[in-house]
């Protein structure tokens, strides 16, 4: 590798890590707005998404420039076309905050529903992937990686038991229908949140050992049982 190329190689890793970190942080203001009811968080969360979309085009043309002038191989190709494909997937959990946000925002002006839902849960399980998958990027740690892809099943659960609780609500207490979609919508867009995280997780794995590992749960899961 030429001294050019690392030097720009560490760049591209430092922009990434700082476009995860505010992805993160907007999708820990988005779920402390929907459960704290504060109208104004959601709003900022909202406000940001420009800065989001534009690092995201910035941390591309940043890419494209690299493989232009460098022409990669091996690692290194691997780990700059893995940085692409991240890039793109954090800037939809900034998308997915925003849309968190606005269920946010609109549920607090809203009479509060009282339902015994796993949000809480849900929202720690999600924000764990997310954490776990930035982290397997930084340390180069797959095995950290596989057990983000793993998590994605527990996710999936909950998003069912909860629309199958809403579903029922909404029978019960069709005059709430409008405010029980908004709940539904949010527990969509957790579960969504995850997929992504899952597939940093998965770049992170093809980055590392230049493996494709895409629609292979069952696979992370053997290999994490494995002694």
């Amino acid at each position: 590798m030429s001294k050019h190329l690392e030097t720009e190689i560490v760049k591209l890793k430092k922009e990434i890590l700082a476009i995860g970190a505010v992805v993160e942080e907007s999708l820990h203001k988005a779920v402390k707005a929907l459960e704290e009811r504060d109208e104004k968080l959601a709003k900022t969360v909202i406000d940001n998404d420009v800065e989001i979309d534009r690092m995201e085009v910035d941390m591309e043309e940043e890419c494209l420039k690299v493989l232009a002038l460098y022409q990669p191989v091996a690692s290194d190709l691997r780990l700059i076309v893995s940085i692409l494909k991240i890039n793109s997937d954090l800037e939809r959990i900034g998308d997915l905050a925003v849309n968190i946000a606005e269920r946010a925002a609109f549920l607090s002006t809203q009479e509060k529903i009282n339902l015994p839902l796993d949000f809480p849960l849900m929202v720690e399980k999600t924000k764990t992937m997310l954490r776990k998958s930035l982290d397997a990027l930084v340390e180069g740690n797959s095995s950290l990686a596989h057990e983000v892809c793993v998590a994605d099943d527990e996710v999936d659960a909950i998003n069912r038991h909860m629309y199958a609780q809403i579903q029922q609500a909404i029978k019960e207490h069709p005059e709430q229908v409008e405010r029980l979609i908004h709940l539904l919508s949010t527990s969509r867009h957790l579960e969504r949140v995850a997929d992504h995280a899952t597939n940093v997780a998965e770049d992170v794995i093809y980055m590392i050992e230049g493996e494709i590992v895409r629609h292979r749960a069952e696979d992370y899961k053997a290999q994490l049982r494995r002694p």
